[in-house]
């Protein structure tokens, strides 16, 4: 789930459809509304999400949305293969742009991890195909009334962290990695409450 430290509990839309209770601002709203929870079935848009929700470690998801366009200039619109060659002249750009967290370790994982992502697609056709056999293709459908009932990482996000690690995956700790399936779909976190609720849990995501 996004944190901030400014969430607002008791937001609602013109329409008087409540949302969750962590949207604090237009961007968390937007962000919310229109993609958080929607099952994300493109290797590029998955690679965007994986190096963003890595960057997002001890820092506040609001940040990285603030980011996000640079992210996209900085890292060539998030092309794994591009960024898996990129080399030291790269890391030292990157390192002055401030247009995204300037942190060496998360500007190195975004290579690593690139080169990660590539080693996948060969083996599985697609990284689609690898990360969601962890739920067996079928996204997860929660039905949390508050926000303290909510996990912060699951049996399956331990499976998946410790898998993303054995192949050489960086910052994918388990909470990392349920962060990235609550945002790519892979499990509809929504409160019962939230007019998404109803609308993400109807997706057919086997329509890739």
């Amino acid at each position: 789930m996004p944190t901030d430290s400014n969430q607002n509990h008791s937001s609602q839309d013109p329409a008087l459809n409540r949302r969750c209770d962590w949207p604090s601002s237009t961007e968390y709203r937007d962000y919310h509304d229109n993609e958080w929870g929607v099952p994300v079935h493109d290797d590029r848009l998955l690679f965007e999400f994986l190096v963003l929700e890595g960057a997002q470690a001890g820092l506040s998801w609001s940040t990285i949305l603030n980011k996000r366009i640079g992210y996209r200039k900085a890292f060539d619109n998030f092309d794994p293969s591009k960024v898996a060659a990129y080399d030291e002249n790269d890391v030292t750009r990157l390192l002055q742009n401030s247009g995204i967290v300037r942190n060496r370790l998360k500007i190195n994982s975004a290579i690593i991890n690139a080169k990660a992502f590539l080693s996948v697609q060969r083996e599985f056709g697609t990284f689609d195909n690898y990360i969601w056999q962890f739920v067996e293709g079928d996204p997860i459908q929660n039905h949390w009334t508050k926000m303290s009932d909510m996990p912060a990482s699951t049996a399956i996000s331990d499976a998946m962290s410790k898998d993303l690690k054995n192949r050489g995956f960086k910052f994918v700790g388990s909470t990392i990695c349920y962060a990235f399936m609550q945002a790519v779909g892979m499990v509809n976190d929504h409160m019962v409450y939230c007019f998404r609720y109803s609308q993400i849990s109807q997706i057919d995501s086997s329509a890739k």
